[in-house]
This record gives structure tokens, sequence and C-alpha cells, in this order.
């Protein structure tokens, strides 16, 4: 059975949506569409200068693909809030999984919404980032 922001209970999870893997056009290309063009994110170089191996993904980058996993499942009118903490780097070729899952039901502004945990994670368990959304539920 498909679960839907209408049917969903506490504890039950939205459909994951994996990314990836990132690659140096990929990043390339996010720092055109997003105008974040801090060079740690595309030259090595500079990346290197700053203590770093390598050049890694722009947090909004994944924060976008939770926003993503969340519109896919509920629709982009169903969302009230999305926030996120960023907790770790996404290196080049990680390879993300964007995973959700109710907390909560309650009344927000006189309408029924849900609470949905969301976490980030690379293929070694690593969750880069955490957050969570609000969605109306009818």
């Amino acid at each position: 059975m498909t679960i839907t922001p209408q049917t969903a209970t506490v504890g039950d999870t939205l459909p994951p949506l994996t990314f990836g893997p990132i690659s140096r056009t990929t990043l390339a290309l996010y720092a055109g569409a997003s105008g974040d063009h801090n060079p740690i994110h595309i030259d090595i170089d500079f990346a290197r200068k700053a203590g770093m191996d390598d050049v890694f993904a722009h947090g909004m980058l994944s924060m976008a693909q939770l926003g993503r996993l969340v519109t896919n499942w509920a629709g982009q009118d169903k969302v009230t809030s999305l926030s996120t903490r960023f907790s770790a780097l996404t290196p080049v070729g990680a390879i993300i999984t964007c995973t959700g899952e109710v907390t909560e039901q309650l009344i927000h502004e006189g309408a029924p919404h849900l609470r949905v945990r969301l976490s980030a994670t690379l293929a070694d368990g690593t969750q880069t980032l955490k957050g969570e959304a609000l969605i109306r539920a009818a």
C-alpha cells in the first residue's frame, strides 16, 4: 500500500531518494545554477590550500534533494516548512540516500499536519544532513 500524507501515521517512512555519484561536473553545474561559486566546491587547488583533500559538494545540493524527497511524496503545495542542519561533508564520488520518517501527527494553524524527520546519508552510513519537514496532511 502506498503511504500518502492523508494516510500516513507515526513511524511510516517516505520512499527513499538516492542520487549521485557526485561528480565534479555536478558541482560545477550546481555552482552555476545556484550562484554559489565558492571555490572550495569546484577548485581542487583552493580546497587543498584550505586543508581539504579534495573539493566537496555544496550542502545546499543535498538540502535540495531532501526538498525533492518531500515534494515528490507530498507535493510542493503541502510543504509548510523544511529545515536542515549540515552534519558532515559530501565528497566527490558519493552516493547519497535521502530518507524521511513521520514522527508526529499534529494540528498546525488549524489544519492536520505531519512532522517528518529527514536524513541524507552516504553509503558508509555517514549522515551529512538531518532535518525535518512539516507537511499539511489534508
